[in-house]
């Protein structure tokens, strides 16, 4: 234990909000809390209707819930600020842990932290800069990360975006840890398959997440002809939600165009928290042909299922994958290497190998790890 952060703050998403940050919020509460007394502070209001227009929290999945999280912040409203860090203030915590992944937030932050005067702040970068830049996101970013005392973020390219912007930034960096906590009933590859209403002769592929034109699923499905050419019973189940009808109907004219739509099966909407299981366990291989990325929590919930994937050369995603060992690393908007990569692995028989990579790498992915992190940068 670090006698310097006794009594924490954690301020960030969790149930019901959903996503992926969400799931990473209640993640890091448990494992911080195993050591520290720690109090949760969420969102009474998090996005406007304009910014997100679906529901942004779901009841009905309490998987990830934290008793006696107070939902305190309104990002919306300047006088909410104010009083929620006279709230925390009035907590006296050695430390304030803030999740930051988008200037959105920048307004409510800055105030906050303003506010917070002397208190010590830690920002867990999920992204330094947002996926899709806008007008003023550096300046922004800039003014609300020099609040900040310490910093953890988790690829490369996040540390050369932060000492751009802060070259004298105190921090560390350190993987994305592991999302096991989806295992709800160890379901089987076998058991899952039956559940989807596959075979166990099929070899299935495996694009889960929302759909947005930054992840390249363009280019895996451009690939799908020579993976379908090349591989028997091949299917690529591509699971999440796209955002609209307009951008759905993208990636089904292009399927249509590349006349593979028997090998590619999609389930669109929102996945909630205890159905992603099946998804994992049933495929053999999780791929990620993204354009851009800092890190992403779909390799780690992939690894939580001891599966290897596929991802791309780009932002963090080839720190955490180690090509040939727990997977391969290609090119990005190459949907040529993406099918050699795919191809390789069923042909060379890659399965077993890989699985025990992962599964010895497992530490390096642990919370117990991050909270290490944070104790040695306090």
């Amino acid at each position: 234990m670090n006698k310097d952060m006794e009594n924490i703050v954690l301020i960030g998403p969790v149930y019901p909000y959903k996503g992926g940050i969400s799931h990473y919020t209640g993640l890091m509460y448990r494992a911080l809390s195993d050591k520290y007394k720690v109090t949760m502070v969420s969102y009474k209001f998090q996005y406007p209707k304009l910014l997100y227009k679906k529901e942004q929290r779901d009841y009905e999945n309490d998987s990830f819930k934290i008793e006696d999280t107070n939902y305190w912040i309104h990002t919306a409203n300047p006088v909410n600020w104010f009083t929620a860090a006279n709230k925390i203030k009035k907590l006296n915590p050695d430390l304030v842990i803030i999740q930051w992944w988008h200037p959105y937030f920048a307004p409510c932050y800055w105030s906050m932290a303003k506010a917070l005067g002397a208190l010590k702040i830690l920002f867990v970068c999920h992204n330094v800069f947002p996926h899709e830049r806008f007008p003023m996101d550096k300046l922004l970013t800039r003014m609300v990360l020099k609040q900040g005392n310490y910093f953890i973020v988790q690829s490369g390219k996040d540390a050369e975006d932060l000492k751009g912007i802060m070259p004298d930034a105190r921090y560390e960096q350190t993987v994305h840890p592991t999302y096991n906590a989806f295992k709800f009933e160890n379901l089987s590859k076998e058991k899952s398959r039956e559940l989807l209403g596959k075979s166990m002769h099929e070899k299935i592929l495996l694009f889960f997440g929302f759909v947005r034109e930054y992840k390249g699923l363009r280019y895996l499905i451009e690939a799908m002809p020579e993976i379908s050419r090349r591989i028997a019973d091949v299917k690529l189940m591509i699971v999440g939600d796209f955002g609209s009808e307009e951008n759905k109907e993208t990636y089904v004219s292009l399927i249509k165009e590349k006349n593979v739509e028997k090998f590619i099966d999609i389930c669109d909407g929102y996945i909630p928290d205890r159905d992603i299981e099946k998804f994992f366990a049933a495929c053999d291989l999780v791929v990620l042909p993204y354009v851009d990325a800092t890190q992403s929590g779909i390799v780690q919930i992939a690894y939580g299922f001891e599966k290897p994937v596929v991802v791309t050369n780009v932002g963090g995603l080839p720190d955490v994958v180690e090509d040939g060992k727990t997977g391969y690393v290609v090119e990005e908007e190459n949907s040529k290497q993406l099918a050699e990569a795919i191809r390789n692995y069923f042909d060379e028989k890659k399965e077993e190998k890989f699985i025990t990579n992962v599964r010895n790498r497992a530490y390096c992915f642990s919370w117990d790890k991050i909270v290490e992190v944070i104790e040695r940068l306090v």
